[in-house]
C-alpha cells in the first residue's frame, strides 16, 4: 500500500529518501543552498541508528565518505558551489579505488565563491570531473521533489552495481521548493554484503586492502576501465521525451529549466508550433539514444540552462553529430521564461536563428 504524500522541501526529500535506501553514514559541511540536507540528517540519522558527522571542512567530509564506503556502508555527503569544488580530489580517489558512494551537489551560480542563488553552472564539473586522471561519475538530475526522492533511493543500488560514485545534480530551485512527495519504503543495508570491503582481521586472516586499482586488483587496468565505462554508457542512459515525434524544434533542458521548457512545449503547441523536449535525467552518461530517431524536418535545438556559457551545448552537438543548429538560451539568477523559449523557436522556424 502506497504511503500518503507529505509536503517536503527537495533537500529534505533527498535526505529522507537516502535514509530509507539504507544510508547510515553522512559526513558534510553546511553551505547554502544545501544546508537543509545536513540539518535534517543531524537529528534524523540518529533515529535510524546511523552516524552523522558535521565535519570541519568539505575535504574532511569527502574523505570520511571514502572511509565509510570502504567499510561497506551506504554513505552520503552533500555540498554546493565552492564546497563541491573542494570535493573533487576525493571523488577522483573514490573512482580510483572502485568505491560506491553517493554525493549531492545542489547547484548555485557563479565562479569562485559565486552566490547563493539558483543556477546550473556546475554541468562541466559534474560531467567532465574536476579531479585528476581518467574517470567519469554517474550523474542523475531530478526536476522535482518526487524525483529527488526516487533518484537518490536508487542511487545507492546504482553505485554498488558498478562499484562507483553516483552524484545527484540538484539545483537551488529544486532543493528549496516544497511539493507533495510519496516517500519510498524503509530498507536496511548489510554492511558486510561485499567481499571487497575492509573488515577487522584475526591473526592469520588475509587482510582486505582498499587502494588504487590502477596499481592493485587488475592485471589489465586499461581494458578493465574502458569496459566499465562502456557498460555504464550502454545500460544507464535515462531521459524523458515529450512531443518529439513530429517536432520541428526540440528544447533540451534538465532540472528546474526543464519545468519551464515543458510549459513552453505545451503553450507552443497551443499556438500551432511543433515544439518538443528532451530532458536528460542522466547528465552522464549523456542520453545520446534520445537523439537517434529525429523528425526529418527538424530545424534545430534550443539548449535551455541557468548558466551563461551554454555548458550542455557541446553534449547536444556530440549527440547529433553536429548536424543541426543549436541555439542557447541561458539565464543568470532568474529561472528561464517559457515565453522566451517560444520566441526562439519561432525565430528558428522562420530561419532567423542567431
Amino acid at each position: 500500500m502506497a504511503e500518503e504524500k507529505v509536503m517536503m522541501k527537495g533537500n529534505e526529500a533527498l535526505a529522507e529518501a537516502a535514509l530509507r535506501a539504507g544510508c547510515r553514514f553522512y559526513s558534510g559541511y553546511p553551505i547554502t543552498p544545501q544546508t537543509e540536507i545536513l540539518e535534517y540528517l543531524s537529528w534524523r540519522m540518529d533515529e535510524v541508528g546511523g552516524e552523522f558527522i558535521q565535519t570541519e571542512s568539505e575535504l574532511a567530509g569527502v574523505n570520511m565518505l571514502y572511509g565509510a564506503a570502504a567499510a561497506g556502508a551506504r554513505a552520503l555527503t552533500s555540498s554546493a558551489g565552492p564546497g563541491f569544488a573542494l570535493k573533487q580530489e576525493g571523488i577522483s580517489y573514490l573512482c580510483a579505488a572502485d568505491l560506491p558512494a553517493v554525493l549531492i551537489d545542489v547547484m548555485r551560480i557563479g565562479n569562485g565563491l559565486g552566490d547563493i542563488a539558483q543556477g546550473q553552472g556546475d554541468y562541466w564539473q559534474l560531467t567532465r570531473g574536476g579531479g585528476n586522471g581518467d574517470y567519469r561519475t554517474i550523474v542523475l538530475a531530478p526536476n522535482s521533489v518526487q524525483e529527488s526522492a526516487d533518484l537518490i533511493y536508487g542511487a545507492f543500488d546504482l553505485a554498488e552495481k558498478y562499484v562507483h560514485p553516483v552524484i545527484i545534480a540538484s539545483d537551488a530551485a529544486i532543493g528549496q521548493m516544497m511539493e507533495p512527495v510519496e516517500l519510498p519504503p524503509m530498507k536496511e543495508h548489510d554492511i558486510d554484503s561485499y567481499d571487497w570491503s575492509v573488515k577487522g582481521c584475526k591473526t592469520g586472516d588475509v587482510q582486505r586492502i582498499i587502494s588504487n586499482v590502477c596499481f592493485y586488483g587488475h592485471k589489465n587496468y586499461e581494458e578493465y576501465l574502458t569496459a566499465k565505462y562502456r557498460e555504464i554508457e550502454k545500460n544507464e542512459q535515462r531521459w524523458e521525451s515529450i512531443c518529439t515525434e513530429d517536432a520541428q524544434v526540440i528544447v533540451v533542458a534538465y532540472g528546474i529549466s526543464s519545468r519551464v521548457a515543458r510549459e513552453a512545449v505545451r503553450n507552443g503547441r497551443k499556438k500551432g508550433l511543433r515544439i518538443g523536449m528532451i530532458r536528460p535525467i542522466t547528465l552522464w552518461p549523456y542520453p545520446v539514444r534520445a537523439f537517434e530517431k529525429l523528425p526529418g524536418d527538424l530545424k534545430g535545438f534550443i539548449s535551455v540552462e541557468m548558466n551563461i556559457l551554454g555548458q550542455m551545448v557541446d553534449d547536444i552537438r556530440l549527440a547529433t553529430d553536429a548536424k543541426y543548429p543549436i541555439e542557447f538560451y541561458g539565464t543568470f539568477f532568474d529561472v528561464p521564461e517559457s515565453e522566451r523559449i517560444i520566441e526562439l523557436a519561432e525565430q528558428m522556424l522562420q530561419g532567423q536563428g542567431e
